[in-house]
């Protein structure tokens, strides 16, 4: 009777569930608990038998995943031992991604902690500081986990940082994909701001509108924004997205060129010129 009672296990088990014991909780509320949940069949056998072997201090709180049937005895062997048994989910998160961006890739996901509006709100004001890296979290992950982790990392894989740098770094890793010419655009950027020019970065088009259409209309270039690198000089006020470390060193390393123009052609290699003149003739030839 004992034994059957220590491993028996409720008809309907609810597999792939996820249960929180709260801290704090008596032993009888957890009972109760478990057995509404339909971990336990009954919750009088855990009551008791956690009494006899002396476990009562012992029960560890926290959320415990049970992706198959237990035992009464394996309940409370995991319940004693802090065996959660949940998995962390691979979250990678790319280089050059918006806070939006962000918040849409957990969304999709579906931790069931995760609030998508929470998250916005939380991160406001700190695009570009919320490091792209490929994450390991719980189920149970909540929207300021997410944004203190990724900040967190951030400041352990970047460290200090100024903000011009980081504005022209999300420019960057927008802008060109190849390292080495990276790091020559970078020079051309902050020559022109030296010189007084406008960036002229197609890249803030897609951040000012909120949405990438692929290719930058002439009617995009009179947008009023102070993003907007064709009506205004300098840098924007703040990133347009989150760069990775490459994109980052190429704005603190820019490399000295004689050149001051450059598009990607079709064939998705950048083409650099000296004069406005040459730039032109690369725009019949790359883009058309």
């Amino acid at each position: 009777m004992f034994t059957r009672m220590l491993f028996s296990v409720p008809d309907n088990f609810p597999e792939n569930s996820l249960i929180s014991v709260e801290n704090g909780s008596a032993l009888f509320q957890i009972g109760t608990q478990l057995k509404s949940e339909g971990i336990i069949k009954s919750d009088i056998p855990f009551v008791v038998l956690v009494k006899i072997f002396g476990l009562q201090r012992e029960i560890k709180s926290g959320d415990y995943f049970f992706e198959k049937p237990n035992s009464l005895y394996s309940v409370i062997r995991r319940l004693v031992s802090a065996d959660f048994e949940i998995k962390p989910i691979k979250v990678t998160i790319p280089e050059g991604v918006t806070l939006s961006g962000i918040a849409g890739i957990f969304s999709k996901v579906g931790f069931k902690n995760f609030d998508r509006k929470e998250f916005l709100a939380i991160t406001a004001g700190k695009e570009g500081r919320l490091f792209p890296d490929t994450y390991f979290f719980l189920s149970t992950v909540t929207a300021e986990q997410v944004a203190e982790t990724m900040e967190r990392n951030f400041k352990k894989k970047v460290g200090n940082i100024d903000k011009n740098v980081l504005v022209m770094a999300s420019l960057i890793e927008k802008e060109v994909a190849d390292r080495d010419d990276r790091r020559i655009v970078s020079g051309i950027l902050w020559k022109r701001i030296r010189a007084g020019m406008p960036l002229q970065v197609d890249a803030v088009f897609p951040y000012i509108k909120g949405k990438n259409t692929g290719r930058v209309l002439f009617s995009d270039l009179k947008i009023n924004s102070p993003y907007n690198t064709y009506l205004n000089k300098g840098l924007p006020p703040a990133p347009i997205a989150n760069p990775g470390l490459d994109a980052i060193d190429a704005a603190r390393h820019p490399k000295k060129s004689p050149y001051w123009f450059y598009l990607t052609g079709k064939d998705g290699v950048t083409h650099f010129s000296k004069t406005f003149a040459e730039h032109k003739r690369n725009r019949v030839r790359y883009l058309r």
